[in-house]
């Protein structure tokens, strides 16, 4: 290699180094920009995640309330006369939670007299899962936490404002007492196996 070919080499090399540093000069603002746009980004997400945070403490809250709302209408409504489907209990209890050997629930009315003890699932709007968790998990709970009431009859019971027709078609096929709003009043429909 000549000496003026090496010059021109070495010339092209220094011109090509001055554009690879222009272009990583460019590059590091390009990259400033985007973590900046990051950052704004993140700040961003931060709000909307509070934001929703919020939101769905308020919507819990309002499902609390309205739960809430239909335990101390139905409670308000049988703690008159502690009469239900025909049946007189000597008292009722609400909002009972009970602890033992692992197990835990909580139970939103009982009733009991000597013979008797009716558990009552109270639901703003009553859902098939409703249902199914009132005819398995709670009385197999129950039975667990309240040995004391093992040889009393059982009596389930689902209270709610709304209930879709098969639920409580499937409820009354399970001997399971449904009480429903009307109006400022409660309407109890009986499982068969209860009708005269």
């Amino acid at each position: 290699m000549t000496d003026d070919e090496l010059k021109a080499l070495v010339a092209s090399l220094a011109v090509a180094q001055d554009r690879t540093d222009e272009q990583m000069k460019l590059n590091a603002i390009a990259q400033r920009a985007t973590d900046e746009q990051m950052k704004l980004t993140d700040e961003q997400m931060k709000r909307t995640d509070e934001k929703l945070g919020r939101i769905g403490a308020m919507l819990g809250n309002i499902g609390q309330n309205q739960g809430d709302v239909a335990e101390e209408f139905f409670y308000n409504s049988l703690k008159v006369t502690q009469t239900l489907a025909g049946v007189h209990y000597d008292f009722i209890d609400k909002s009972i939670s009970r602890t033992s050997n692992g197990v835990s629930d909580e139970f939103d009315m009982i009733l009991v007299n000597g013979q008797d003890v009716a558990i009552v699932e109270v639901k703003y709007k009553a859902h098939e899962k409703d249902l199914d968790k009132l005819l398995t998990k709670k009385i197999d709970n129950f039975k667990k936490l309240f040995p004391a009431y093992k040889d009393y009859r059982h009596h389930l019971v689902l209270a709610t404002f709304h209930l879709y027709k098969e639920v409580k078609e499937r409820a009354l096929q399970n001997n399971v007492i449904v009480l429903q709003r009307k109006g400022d009043i409660v309407e109890s429909y009986l499982p068969v196996s209860n009708n005269p």
